[in-house]
C-alpha cells in the first residue's frame, strides 16, 4: 500500500511530453516538455509571444495541440483510449479534464448581468449538480476569503477592477478544481489594486495545496508565490529553477538579458 502511494505521489499532475503547437505559420510551442508535481507553484515567466498563455489555454483546452502528449492527474488530456490505441479526446472526456482545473482570466470574464453571488454559484449548479443552498453557502465562504463577503449582490460593474478580479478567483474555486491557472491576473489593474489581488493568491499558495500555475510579469510575486520558475523564449524553456536561483544567478544569457531589462523598466525582483 504504502508503495503504491509513494508511486502516485510521484506522477507528475500536469505532464507536457513534447507538445508543438503552431498558429499557422507561428510555431508558438517547440516539443515542449516539462511538468509539474501535485501542489507545486509554477510562476511561467518570459517575454510576450513566448507561448506562455497559450500552455495554460491549451491545459484548459480553449486551444488544441497539434504534436505530442499532455497528462493531467495521470489521464491523457487531448486523448483517449480508443480501439488499437489513443485516438483525438471526444468533447466529454475534455469535459470531464476541464473539471480538474480552473482559471483565472487577465480581464475577468464575469457575467455583467448576474450579481456576485449568482455568477460563483452557477457553474457548480449547472455542471456538478450541487443545490442551490450548498453553492450559496460555499459562496459566501469563499467570498469571506477573498474579503467580498458583503458584495454578494451587487453587479460587476459596480466593483473596481481589484474586486472583479477577486470574485473571479472565488468563481473558479467554486468548482474546487486541484489546478489552478492564473493568466496575468494582475495586468489588468491599477497598480494600487494589483496589491490586493496579489494577497488573495499569497493566501491560496499558503493554505491549500493546489498545484498553480501562474503567468506573470510581477517578479517579485513570481519570487514569493513559486516554488520554481520557468523562464521561456521562443516557445521552449530556457531555464528553470527555484526563484531564488534563477532571480539572483541566471546561468543563461538570455535569461539574464530579460531581468535585465524587467530591472531598466522600474520593476523589483
Amino acid at each position: 500500500m504504502g508503495g503504491e502511494t509513494m508511486a502516485e505521489r510521484q506522477q507528475p499532475i500536469i505532464e507536457f511530453d513534447q507538445v508543438s503547437k503552431s498558429f499557422g505559420s507561428l510555431e508558438v510551442l517547440k516539443q515542449l516538455s516539462f511538468s509539474a508535481q501535485s501542489g507545486e507553484k509554477l510562476a511561467l515567466i518570459g517575454p510576450s509571444g513566448s507561448g506562455k498563455t497559450t500552455i495554460l489555454r491549451i491545459l484548459m483546452t480553449l486551444e488544441s495541440i497539434n504534436n505530442g502528449h499532455i497528462r493531467v492527474d495521470g489521464e491523457e488530456l487531448w486523448h483517449m483510449p480508443g480501439k488499437g490505441g489513443l485516438i483525438a479526446a471526444d468533447e466529454n472526456h475534455l469535459h470531464h479534464m476541464r473539471s480538474k482545473i480552473g482559471m483565472v482570466f487577465q480581464l475577468f470574464n464575469l457575467f455583467p448581468h448576474m450579481t456576485v453571488l449568482k455568477n460563483i454559484t452557477a457553474a457548480p449548479m449547472l455542471t456538478q449538480g450541487v443545490t442551490k443552498e450548498q453553492a450559496e453557502i460555499q459562496a459566501m465562504d469563499l467570498l469571506s476569503m477573498v474579503g467580498l463577503a458583503d458584495k454578494a449582490d451587487a453587479k460587476p460593474a459596480q466593483l473596481s477592477g481589484g474586486q472583479k478580479q477577486r470574485v473571479a478567483i472565488a468563481r473558479a474555486l467554486a468548482l474546487q478544481p486541484k489546478i489552478m491557472l492564473f493568466d496575468e491576473v494582475t495586468s489588468a489593474l491599477d497598480p494600487e489594486l494589483v496589491e490586493e489581488v496579489l494577497n488573495v493568491m499569497r493566501r491560496l499558495a499558503e493554505e491549500t495545496d493546489m498545484t498553480m500555475l501562474l503567468v506573470t510579469h510581477e517578479m517579485q510575486f513570481a519570487r514569493d508565490f513559486a516554488d520554481r520558475v520557468l523562464f521561456f523564449d521562443g516557445g521552449r524553456i530556457v531555464e528553470q529553477g527555484p526563484p531564488k536561483e534563477l532571480f539572483t544567478n541566471p546561468q543563461e544569457d538570455r535569461t539574464r538579458a530579460f531581468l535585465k531589462k524587467i530591472i531598466a523598466a522600474g520593476h523589483a525582483i
